[in-house]
């Protein structure tokens, strides 16, 4: 039997001395008893896969709108695949799985139906009214709009998952920090900064399979475009012929590529920084997980090659157009007349300014939940 406090002499032995420690936590917003046999983090982390809004990202948009087919990923397996790279890069680095694992678990739960297209038009409803920003809304959900207990709302989750998820950045996520409570000057812990690079690692090469799984990418086009990286994980694959089986290979390959050139760099910029305990991490000049210079404009290459081809191809253009449409016309109807808001979200309304509940309300949506809300509120042969 392996109690808490076993494990956390455990991690005070193994994990690097500059990573985050459970028994070290800065805590909780209200104070409550740790578990017996689960460290500080690793509640967190069951906290937030009991969540709905992780429930919720099963059938949220990755790229592919959830009625497009089964096979395509979501936010919830992006979000899962995400992690295990994250578990992955921290255990090689000899940092705290359990705080990047619920980092990681928790970066998406903010976000719209239809993926950044629905991020975009909610943004832009949302104007004059605080905007709209997934990060924050992730943050909104954890602090304030899940009520899961009976002694506070949210999660009550610690400060180092909350501030991983502040902090969070990636190509499309950019921290915005809003209070000091946060410490805007300072890095966050490297368990988050993990997160960032598997967040980037996972969409980039498992878009790419779904774009070649969907017929939108072709193995001809990406091999025309020469793609560096393709190339390197090509080479590792020898001349087996294009299908599924060479398509499931060079994924795993180039996933391995960028995963290994993090752990080596990210070494090597501990050492050169002198890096020593976590508060030399949060003062670092520079953010130490990285990848190499060479590895990171190779993926850029991918990145702008992805975004010429796939995500500005018209099939998804047309799924990120029909979605806005969708979410501004559901936007409007709520706010000309919330008596049209389910009676539970109408409560909210004695103590929350409207826009930012029928924010709330559309951005928990499903992607096959808006569609159906959109129907029952503009097609006559649909009841209500």
């Amino acid at each position: 039997m392996l109690r808490r406090e076993e494990y956390e002499a455990f991690e005070d032995q193994w994990l690097a001395p500059y990573a985050a420690r459970s028994s070290a936590s800065r805590g909780r917003h209200i104070r409550e008893d740790e578990h017996s046999y689960r460290t500080a983090f690793q509640k967190d982390r069951d906290r937030i896969i009991h969540t709905t809004a992780f429930r919720r990202l099963e059938y949220k948009t990755q790229v592919f709108v959830n009625y497009e087919g089964d096979y395509y990923r979501t936010r919830l397996t992006h979000t899962i695949e995400a992690s295990q790279i994250g578990r992955t890069i921290a255990r090689a680095l000899r940092l705290n799985e359990d705080l990047t694992e619920a980092i990681s678990l928790a970066h998406d739960l903010g976000h719209t139906p239809f993926g950044h297209a629905g991020e975009e038009a909610l943004n832009e409803l949302m104007e004059g009214h605080g905007g709209f920003d997934h990060n924050r809304q992730t943050l909104r959900i954890v602090t304030e709009l899940e009520g899961r207990y009976p002694g506070f709302r949210g999660l009550n989750l610690t400060y180092e998952v909350r501030e991983g998820i502040v902090k969070h950045e990636s190509e499309y996520d950019i921290a915005d920090i809003e209070t000091q409570e946060y410490e805007p000057i300072l890095k966050p812990t490297l368990e988050a900064q993990i997160v960032n690079y598997c967040d980037e690692i996972a969409y980039s090469t498992h878009d790419l399979d779904d774009g070649l799984r969907s017929g939108i990418l072709t193995f001809e086009q990406v091999e025309r475009a020469g793609l560096t990286l393709w190339e390197q994980a090509r080479n590792l694959v020898d001349s087996a012929p294009w299908g599924e089986l060479t398509r499931h290979r060079m994924i795993r390959k180039l996933i391995n590529l960028l995963v290994s050139d993090l752990i080596e760099q990210t070494t090597h910029n501990l050492r050169a920084n002198n890096i020593q305990t976590l508060d030399d991490v949060r003062r670092c000049e520079h953010l130490p997980v990285s990848l190499s210079p060479g590895l990171r404009a190779q993926e850029r290459e991918l990145k702008n090659f992805l975004f010429q081809n796939m995500y500005r191809h018209y099939r998804v253009v047309r799924m990120a157009v029909k979605a806005q449409r969708i979410l501004r016309e559901l936007f409007w109807a709520y706010i000309q007349n919330p008596t049209q808001l389910p009676t539970n979200v109408q409560a909210r309304l004695a103590k929350d300014d409207l826009y930012r509940v029928v924010a709330d309300y559309i951005a928990g949506m499903t992607d096959r939940y808006a569609t159906q809300e959109y129907d029952k509120l503009f097609n006559p042969w649909e009841r209500p």
